[in-house]
């Protein structure tokens, strides 16, 4: 698939937006940082701007941008639909929360339950972006078990490396965030490693045979090409990525993406608060670079089954 670069953004942006919007839930909710109001207003703030600038971002792929609210009302069949419906009503929860947050602090049986649904929806956000191309079993490399739950994984992994980020900003990181943030960026590491394993060595059962309908004739070839110069189909859904650059992508996304970020904060532990400032401003933009090029790699190695029709012979 081409990779659309306004939705690699979109999926890396509102990824670490509802992750870091979820850290610092959780974190107020079990009493594990003071919710001071500049606290509160930095990092719920980030949070907000990552998630609508991602949300943002994905209308550019539209043809027509203005008609995206349709999307919504597709919600009992569709996971983009999903998806918009649960991100927009996550705002109410994040809303209020920040309200509280702001002027009474992390008290009382609201703040509590506005806390809760915060978390809940982000997540539930995330798993339906992933969904949305986890569904698709036309492309093989989608319809993979596992890519719902790399996303939930990334946004995890992305929004943890912020909140110590945003929590070295105004001081000291309490007991167990760091370590809890380490956690996160192995599992999504180990997971996005098991995926690219899976779809490397998984079958390709679809043929030229079975798309014509002529397999039980023999082998099906392509004669003639369809076109005599590639058409937007053939740009769209054929795009390839050489095999030894994908290996190499792959790499700088496990390295930059999930190894330096989780050396960055171990070292960090022990660092002086201005060390420890700079590594965590540096885990930040080095999981930036990773998880942008892992995002890219996603798109650009996935093939979409209509190419049997332009000569490929399996899918």
């Amino acid at each position: 698939m081409h990779p659309a670069y306004s939705v690699i953004i979109f999926t890396t942006m509102s990824g670490a937006g509802f992750g870091l919007l979820a850290w610092l839930a959780a974190l107020a909710l079990l009493g594990r940082i003071e919710a001071t109001p500049a606290l509160g207003i930095a990092g719920l703030g980030l949070a907000f701007a990552l998630i609508v600038a991602g949300l943002v971002s994905s209308t550019a792929h539209l043809g027509r941008p203005e008609r995206a609210w349709r999307a919504f009302s597709q919600w009992h069949t569709s996971w983009l639909s999903r998806e918009g419906v649960l991100a927009v009503a996550t705002f109410v929860p994040a809303g209020s929360l920040a309200l509280c947050w702001t002027f009474t602090g992390a008290r009382g049986a609201f703040f509590s339950a506005a806390a809760v649904l915060a978390i809940a929806l982000a997540v539930a956000s995330v798993y339906a972006t992933g969904m949305i191309y986890q569904s698709l079993t036309t492309i093989r490399a989608w319809a993979h078990p596992l890519v719902a739950p790399i996303y939930v994984a990334v946004a995890a992994a992305t929004g943890g490396t912020l909140t110590l980020f945003v929590l070295r900003t105004f001081g000291d990181v309490p007991y167990g965030v760091a370590e809890a943030s380490i956690l996160f960026s192995l599992l999504a590491a180990i997971l996005k490693y098991a995926y690219w394993q899976g779809i490397d060595t998984e079958a390709r059962t679809h043929t030229a045979g079975d798309a014509t309908g002529l397999s039980r004739f023999g082998t099906v070839r392509v004669l003639d090409p369809p076109h005599t110069q590639a058409n937007f189909v053939m740009r769209e859904m054929g795009y390839t990525v050489a095999r030894k650059h994908a290996k190499t992508l792959r790499v700088i996304a496990l390295s930059l993406g999930f190894a330096l970020p989780t050396v960055l904060t171990a070292v960090s532990l022990a660092a002086p608060t201005p060390g420890a400032l700079l590594l965590a401003g540096l885990a930040v933009v080095s999981m930036a670079i990773g998880i942008l090029t892992e995002r890219w790699l996603f798109f650009a190695e996935a093939q979409h089954v209509v190419m049997l029709f332009y000569g490929a012979q399996r899918a």
